[in-house]
């Protein structure tokens, strides 16, 4: 019997995790699977067969430890899922200016390495935007992230240039067909489309994640969000175990928002055979 570790966090009382609905489909196919933190600096990776990263939703506050950690696990004699150059290269959202360089659209952007007070000079007029989005490179559950207007960005920008004095930021316009429209979620199961959804914010905010209060919603995407979806894979380093691309519109044409291939929630509880998806793509491939 094969042995495959969902590698995640010590606490995840306050998130929705679905990881484990995959286990009784990949226990068919012959695996034990079993649920760990990258946390735990004892475990011998050497015993697995495959380590999967899953929700390991706090890596952001820790980003050098949890980089230590999944070179650990590459050294042993698992396979990490998805690979490491993979990870390193997910891990800051620089990989979206790369994206684009490759012809792939995204949101526009202004990218800071130091968050400067001149960066925060006329962000609105350099969108033709009311309102911006400041958010670390380096970032998950939309962490650190504000959606400002001019007066509450005076207000603030003292705070959110201390915060951001040791992280790198990305500022963006502010993107309304996020709460017009949703924004939209395909999933990638060794480079096979398994279903995809929309999220919503609730009503006064902005963030779509289900712990924030955002509504989910299975759908079938548009020929021109596949088309978008696919092209995006197209260019990615390698071809991953799993992808979550999240598409916004931005009125005369789709982007990019997010291409997550670290620790995405893949939303298993949306879809009937979606973690049964899941264990046959991590199946077929090791076997």
């Amino acid at each position: 019997m094969k042995r495959c570790a969902f590698l995640s966090t010590d606490n995840l009382e306050d998130f929705f995790v679905y990881d484990m609905m995959v286990a009784p489909h990949l226990k068919k196919l012959g695996w034990q699977v079993e649920e760990i933190s990258w946390r735990d600096t004892t475990h011998n990776y050497d015993n697995y067969d495959v380590v999967v990263v899953r929700s390991t939703w706090d890596y952001q506050q820790h980003e050098q430890a949890f980089m230590e950690c999944l070179q650990g696990i590459d050294n042993s004699k698992a396979i990490l899922e998805n690979s490491l150059s993979t990870m390193q290269w997910n891990i800051s959202k620089t990989y979206l200016r790369t994206l684009n360089q490759g012809g792939v659209p995204i949101i526009p952007t202004i990218w800071c390495d130091q968050l400067s007070a001149s960066d925060l000079e006329d962000p609105f007029g350099k969108f033709d935007s009311q309102e911006i989005v400041i958010k670390p490179y380096v970032s998950a559950n939309s962490d650190f992230t504000y959606r400002l207007d001019a007066p509450s960005l005076k207000a603030q920008s003292a705070k959110i240039l201390e915060e951001f004095s040791n992280k790198s930021a990305m500022i963006q316009p502010f993107i309304k067909s996020v709460i017009e429209q949703g924004e939209y979620s395909l999933f990638y199961f060794d480079g096979q489309f398994s279903h995809a959804i929309s999220k919503h914010p609730k009503a006064g905010d902005f963030r779509v994640q289900e712990e924030h209060g955002g509504e989910l919603k299975l759908v079938t995407p548009t020929r021109a969000q596949f088309d978008l979806a696919e092209q995006t894979l197209s260019v990615l380093p390698d071809q991953p175990l799993y992808a979550r691309i999240d598409i916004v519109d931005l009125g005369s044409q789709l982007a990019i928002i997010e291409v997550e291939l670290i620790e995405p929630s893949l939303y298993f509880n949306m879809d009937d055979r979606a973690a049964e998806r899941f264990a046959l793509a991590l199946h077929n491939k090791y076997t």
